[in-house]
């Protein structure tokens, strides 16, 4: 894909207000709405699908913090993905297999209550974790060592993502 920031016309940075971006994002989906295009040339109406899409794209991207974090990185040189990050702590590891345990059990044990307070204990480990890669992204400016030593907050930001894709199952589980 490409800059989710110049697609949007943003600056990059972590720190989005996301009343901002989703004012860009429907100010630049209503500029390029297909009816503005009907009576235009096929090759004009294919242009302006082809941007509406790319808009979109970049939208979700950066509504996400995860993503937009690697967009930032990636957009500065920062190697991401499989192999090129460094192995989570074993710390994390362990604190992610108990908090996973418990959920298991509060899903088997169809207990909303235990769902609840696993929920609200990690999003505050997540809100903790989003202020650390804020804060990291502010003081690291360009510098790429800087930045590359953003990678463990943003894999524990991945591991609480998992987590709470899980968690919403079980509690659609209960709700249905």
């Amino acid at each position: 894909m490409s800059d989710a920031f110049a697609v949007l016309g943003l600056e990059p940075r972590f720190d989005l207000e996301p009343a901002a971006l989703d004012a860009r994002h429907r100010a630049l989906s209503a500029a390029l709405h297909p009816d503005k295009f009907a009576g235009s040339a096929a090759t004009e109406r294919r242009l302006a699908l082809g941007k509406a899409i790319e808009v979109n794209e970049a939208y979700r991207a950066l509504r996400d913090p995860v993503k937009r974090a690697e967009c930032l990185l990636a957009a500065r040189g920062v190697p991401i993905g499989d192999g090129a990050e460094p192995r989570p702590p074993a710390e994390l590891l362990m604190e992610i297999m108990e908090v996973r345990e418990e959920l298991a059990a509060a899903r088997r044990a169809k207990d909303l209550p235990a769902l609840e307070r696993l929920e609200r204990a990690m999003r505050t480990k997540e809100q903790a974790t989003t202020a650390a890669l804020t804060q990291g992204f502010a003081a690291a400016g360009g510098a790429v060592e800087l930045l590359a030593a953003l990678l463990p907050e943003l894999g524990k930001l991945r591991y609480y993502r998992r987590f709470f894709e899980e968690l919403e199952a079980a509690m659609d589980e209960l709700s249905t």
